[in-house]
């Protein structure tokens, strides 16, 4: 899922607050990761869940 699809999934509203409360810390959590690491500014980037 992209950033912005899973910010409405989540109902949120907010981009800066989704991005600082939900999406970097599940980053650093391991919980989820980026499909282009080397981009993670990319318009194309998308999140999958990390499968332990």
């Amino acid at each position: 899922m992209s950033g912005n699809e899973l910010q409405i999934a989540l109902g949120l509203s907010d981009r800066k607050s989704f991005r600082e409360r939900y999406l970097l810390p599940a980053l650093k959590a391991g919980l989820v990761e980026m499909t282009l690491p080397d981009k993670p500014k990319s318009r194309l980037q998308k999140y999958r869940i990390v499968k332990t």
